[in-house]
C-alpha cells in the first residue's frame, strides 16, 4: 500500500519505521535533514514537501505536536489538500484536541477523504517496539479500514466513538498522568525531608492503593536515580491538560483539579522552558523543597 508519514519527531520517527517494513512509504518532516536521514536508514522516500508527500498515498498519517499544526498542513500550493486525492484515508495520530479533529473531518469530508483521530500512548519505547495504545475516533466503516495500518504500530487499538474521541480520551489519560506527576513530587519531597527511605517508601506505595503508572513505570528509573532522561516534553503534557480542562468544560463537567493541575503545569513549563522534560516538574518541587526524591 502506497503511505505517507508526517511528522518524524520522536513518537513519529519509529512508528513511521515499522510502517517502513510494511508499505510504500513516503516521509515528510518540517526539518528536512531528518526526513532524509531517515529515508537513507529505512528505504522509505522524502519528500519535500507535504503536498509530494501525499500526492498517490491511499493513506496518510500525521504526527504533529498539536492539531494547529496538523491544520496548517492543509491548506496552500505544498499543503495536503493540494496533493490528496479523493478515497484517501487521514489518519492524525496528534494528541490533538476534539474541536481540532473535527475541524480537520469537516475539510477532509469536502474532498470524499476519510479521516481518523488516532493519538497514541506508550512513549517512546512503545513506538519503538510497536506496542503503543492507540485511541480512535471515527466511524465504523473508518475505523475497520484504519485498523491494519494502526497494527503496525499499536498493540492495544481501541474504537471509541466518533471523530474527535480518541483525542478527548488522549488528553483525559494525560491529564491524569500529570496529576499523579504533581502530587507524587509533593507526597515523596514530604517523606524525603521528614527522613523516611524514598526507596522503602516506593516500594510500600506499589504494594498499596496510591500507585500509578508514574510511580511503577516511571519514578524508579528515572527520579530515584537521578537520570531525568528527556523523553516527552513538558510542554506537549502542559498543551494536553490544557485540552483535557477544555474538553471537560464543553461537557459542562466542573473541573477544578485539571484546572488546578493545569495551572501548576503551566507554571512549570514557565519555570522550566520549552525544552524540559515532563518528570521535571518533579524536579522542579524538588529545586523548591530542598528535597531530592533518590534511593
Amino acid at each position: 500500500m502506497r503511505v505517507a508519514f508526517l511528522g518524524l519527531g520522536a513518537i513519529g520517527r519509529p512508528m513511521a519505521k515499522h510502517l517502513a517494513k510494511q508499505h510504500d512509504l513516503t516521509v515528510w518532516n518540517r526539518t528536512r535533514a531528518r526526513a532524509d536521514e531517515f529515508a537513507a536508514a529505512s528505504g522509505a522516500r522524502a519528500a519535500a514537501t507535504p503536498r509530494e508527500a501525499v500526492t498517490g498515498a491511499e493513506v496518510v498519517l500525521t504526527c504533529l505536536p498539536t492539531s494547529r499544526e496538523v491544520e496548517a498542513l492543509l491548506d496552500g500550493p505544498d499543503g495536503i489538500l493540494a496533493g490528496l486525492a479523493a478515497g484517501a484515508l487521514l489518519l492524525d495520530c496528534t494528541s490533538g484536541d476534539p474541536a481540532g479533529a473535527r475541524r480537520v473531518a469537516e475539510r477532509l469530508a469536502a474532498r470524499q477523504v476519510a479521516f481518523a483521530d488516532c493519538p497514541v500512548s506508550g512513549g517512546t519505547n512503545g513506538a519503538e517496539a510497536g506496542a503503543l495504545t492507540v485511541m480512535v475516533g471515527a466511524d465504523a466503516a473508518t475505523f475497520e479500514r484504519a485498523r491494519p495500518l494502526l497494527a503496525a504500530f499499536g498493540k492495544r487499538i481501541e474504537h471509541l466513538g466518533p471523530v474527535g474521541a480518541g483525542s478527548a480520551m488522549k488528553a483525559v489519560n494525560n491529564a491524569l498522568l500529570a496529576v499523579n506527576i504533581l502530587a507524587f513530587g509533593e507526597g515523596f519531597t514530604a517523606l524525603a525531608k521528614a527522613g523516611v527511605p524514598v526507596r522503602k517508601a516506593l516500594e510500600v506505595l506499589n504494594a498499596s492503593s496510591g500507585r500509578s503508572f508514574v510511580t511503577e513505570g516511571l519514578v524508579p528509573d528515572r527520579v530515584l536515580t537521578g537520570a531525568w532522561p528527556n523523553t516527552f516534553r513538558l510542554a506537549l503534557l502542559d498543551k494536553d491538560v490544557g485540552i483535557a480542562v477544555g474538553f471537560l468544560e464543553s461537557q459542562g463537567v466542573d473541573a477544578p483539579v485539571l484546572q488546578l493541575t493545569s495551572a501548576l503545569m503551566h507554571a512549570a513549563r514557565a519555570a522550566l522552558g520549552e525544552e524540559a522534560d515532563y518528570l521535571e516538574a518533579i524536579r522542579l518541587q524538588e529545586r523548591r523543597t530542598g528535597a531530592e526524591i533518590r534511593g
